[in-house]
């Protein structure tokens, strides 16, 4: 396979595999960039929950960010949890330093098990400061309900709290329906002057540990290779489900996805 573009891909490890810049290395490979990496975060986890978070000193992640980038400069970057302050205003900074114009955002907060990765005062300053800086977010129902302060119902109320998100300053906004009690799975992309909705088949698994991790690599891989946002959405969100119907179901609880789905390997390889 001939890699087609470069990711910088910042945000925090997940030990198990199935989420975090592990799950995000997997997938920007998968589908054929190369995967850079500025570790925001350490955690200490597996399928039923998280143990601990250490955050990685600010100083270092700006000199991950900026050095790397110095010698090999990414097409895109996507960016994941980023757990206080300090670590947020120092990305911000970075960011300004190295000037990369595609940047996705997938705003963690909750893990799946359930775990809060991230404190108040931080949802303030993603809110008023980093929604801004970037292409687009991708938040999932619960995370776009904490950044807007507004409930989550239908897909139409995931419309109205896209809308707002595009208010409060985000450029283009793609919340993910998974959350929604519905049979189908609607994920909704708002551009400023446009609105698409990705309807699929709502695919009934517990194996679907690191999707959002996994989403918003996906949509930054294909557009770090030319694609537009709404092609990248939709190729992100088509290689998400194939890697949740072929989960190879490791785990005790939320289990990891598929992320090698895309890749067929050459006979004598088998």
């Amino acid at each position: 396979m001939r890699i087609k573009s470069k990711v910088l891909i910042i945000a925090g490890s997940d030990s198990s595999g199935g989420a975090g810049i592990q799950s995000d290395i997997k997938t920007v490979s998968a589908l054929g960039s190369y995967a850079m990496t500025a570790i925001t975060a350490v955690t200490s986890q597996n399928t039923t929950g998280v143990l601990s978070i250490y955050s990685v000193p600010p100083s270092e992640i700006s000199k991950q960010i900026e050095f790397t980038s110095k010698d090999i400069r990414p097409d895109a970057i996507k960016i994941g949890m980023l757990s206080n302050t300090k670590v947020i205003n120092t990305v911000l900074k970075s960011l300004k330093k190295i000037k990369v114009k595609k940047i996705i955002f997938d705003p963690v907060m909750i893990a799946k098990g359930g775990a809060r990765l991230i404190n108040k005062k931080s949802i303030k300053v993603l809110r008023e400061k980093m929604i801004k800086k970037v292409t687009l977010i991708t938040p999932n129902i619960p995370e776009a309900e904490i950044l807007t302060e507004e409930k989550i119902n239908s897909k139409e109320d995931m419309i109205k709290v896209g809308k707002k998100l595009l208010k409060i300053g985000a450029r283009n906004v793609l919340i993910k329906g998974g959350h929604l009690n519905s049979k189908l799975m609607y994920d909704i992309l708002l551009e400023k002057n446009k609105i698409s909705v990705f309807k699929n088949k709502k695919i009934k698994s517990i194996h679907t540990h690191g999707t959002g991790c996994t989403l918003s690599s996906a949509i930054a891989a294909y557009y770090s290779c030319g694609k537009s946002l709404k092609k990248s959405c939709e190729k992100g969100i088509k290689y998400v489900n194939q890697a949740i119907t072929y989960a190879p179901k490791y785990g005790k609880g939320y289990g990891p996805i598929n992320h090698l789905n895309s890749i067929n390997l050459k006979k004598k390889f088998r």
